[in-house]
């Protein structure tokens, strides 16, 4: 009996079978990866919760499954800070940050259904924020944002009064202990808002906030108000009032007015005599200060001033054109005529006067004029540097500490003129300059008696001044003399 080959072997059935086990396989585990992926859902809202009290931040996993063997980890800002961690099946607390220690509590009961909630104790201000709550299995992680808001009411406001102000009685209101910042208000019966004098709003240590706000009260105003202080998270407020009596607000008494207008003409009064003392005691060290200078000279002797005596000449390229100045320049006088001179910048073009060729810029000098008979002159120093154009008004302040005589009378050119009391008419006048001391002193050489002393303070160089007078219908005939001093008397020139 032949025998019949079969349709197919059995090594061929395995080859065809082979590639719908593959397939098998990989559905399988495309079907495990899809099982292992989820989501993390928390609150749709900002979770509130008191100062002291406690917060519960809730998330569960979508689809629903078992977070038993997962890595549940609560943290703020950062990964690493860390709030509350659960890995391999139980709480750690070694990476937890140090301000949650002792306080966090992970609820398990339904962790098997993929929902836990971390409670937070103690609830403090440093809580406030945002937390993430991550979750990660052996193949994949995902996390949710959760908010929570810490609030606090703060103390009952203590209304204080701290006196008159601005016609009405100041209040100030203050309170503390709020989280977040609380808003103050001043409120009249009818619930109206007042208008503040002052609001200040400072966090304190604890990271709490105390406010203090004030409010003048008039009597013409509700004198009953509210001070009210809110949480605007809660949108809770606490409020005290108070009010005040009428007798309490200022009057205005004819009796204080009276004496108010008194005691103004009392200070009024008391200035003015003391200015005038000022001005009286002024005058005495003024007087006293002139008289010492007096009594000084007389002690030290005349010679005092002329051990200082220096040779003085003039210097031509200053003289006004209608000045003649001799030729060994020790003599000047008005003439008839006006020169034909150039107009150098050195010389006076308006005003009649001369300088000495000689500048001093420290150490003391004595020189002696002679004005005999003239019937107007000025003498004494100078700076270099004034102006020598145009109309001079001689004063220390334009830098002229000068005497004068006109019509008989002898001035020394301050602001205003001081007049000079003159006994014996000078024939010669001694002009002694202490530049370090910042004095120019005049002599009237014919007594040997002290004329006046200008006191200032001298910088850069000051030089010899003269004014001969102008030769007006023969009046001023004689010109003013540099005299030499006697050799006895000079020689030491000091510093």
């Amino acid at each position: 009996m032949t025998g019949k080959v079969p349709l197919f072997s059995p090594g061929s059935t395995v080859s065809s079978a082979l590639p719908g086990y593959v397939a098998l396989c990989v559905t399988l585990q495309v079907h495990r990866l899809v099982s292992a992926q989820f989501t993390v859902t928390g609150p749709d809202h900002p979770i509130t919760a008191s100062l002291g009290g406690e917060a519960v931040l809730p998330c569960h996993l979508s689809p629903r499954m078992s977070a038993e063997n997962m890595e549940l980890r609560w943290f703020r800002s950062q990964f690493s800070a860390i709030v509350h961690l659960y890995r391999d099946g139980q709480d750690q607390y070694g990476q937890q940050m140090p301000k949650y220690q002792g306080r966090t509590e992970l609820l398990k009961d339904d962790i098997t259904n993929g929902s836990v909630s971390l409670r937070i104790h103690d609830i403090r201000p440093s809580d406030d924020g945002r937390y993430k709550c991550f979750f990660k299995s052996s193949v994949s992680y995902e996390e949710a944002l959760l908010e929570l808001q810490v609030a606090g009411l703060g103390s009952a406001p203590a209304i204080s009064v701290e006196g008159h102000q601005d016609g009405g009685i100041r209040v100030v209101c203050r309170s503390a202990g709020w989280y977040p910042e609380p808003k103050a208000q001043w409120r009249d019966l009818q619930g109206h808002l007042l208008p503040s004098a002052s609001e200040k709003i400072s966090q304190e240590a604890n990271g709490l906030f105390q406010t203090e706000i004030a409010i003048v009260i008039t009597e013409e105003s509700n004198q009953k108000v509210f001070c009210c202080v809110r949480n605007p998270r809660l949108n809770q407020e606490k409020e005290s009032a108070i009010s005040i009596a009428e007798l309490f607000f200022p009057r205005v008494n004819p009796w204080m007015v009276a004496l108010g207008v008194i005691l103004s003409l009392l200070a009024v009064l008391i200035g003015l005599a003391s200015y005038c003392f000022w001005r009286q005691h002024r005058a005495k060290e003024k007087l006293q200060g002139e008289l010492k200078w007096r009594r000084a000279l007389l002690n030290a002797g005349w010679e005092k001033a002329r051990q200082y005596a220096v040779d003085v000449t003039l210097d031509p390229d200053t003289a006004h054109p209608w000045l003649v100045v001799s030729e060994d320049r020790k003599r000047v006088r008005d003439g008839d005529t006006c020169q034909d001179l150039p107009d150098n910048p050195e010389r006076f073009d308006y005003c009649v006067f001369v300088l000495g060729a000689e500048g001093f810029a420290g150490g003391r000098r004595y020189w002696e004029v002679e004005v005999g008979d003239n019937m107007r002159w000025d003498l004494g120093v100078c700076r270099e540097s004034v102006s020598r154009k145009g109309k001079i008004r001689l004063s220390p302040g334009n830098g002229y500490w000068v005497i004068r005589l006109r019509h008989g009378g002898y001035k020394a050119r301050t602001s205003p003129s001081t007049s000079l009391p003159v006994s014996v008419r000078p024939s010669q006048v001694g002009i002694f300059l202490d530049y370090e001391a910042g004095e120019v002193s005049f002599y009237n050489v014919t007594d040997r008696s002290h004329l006046f002393t200008f006191t200032d303070t001298f910088s850069g160089k000051l030089r010899p001044f003269f004014y001969p007078g102008l030769n007006a219908g023969g009046k001023n005939t004689a010109p003013l003399i540099i005299c030499t001093v006697p050799a006895q008397a000079g020689g030491n020139l000091g510093p």
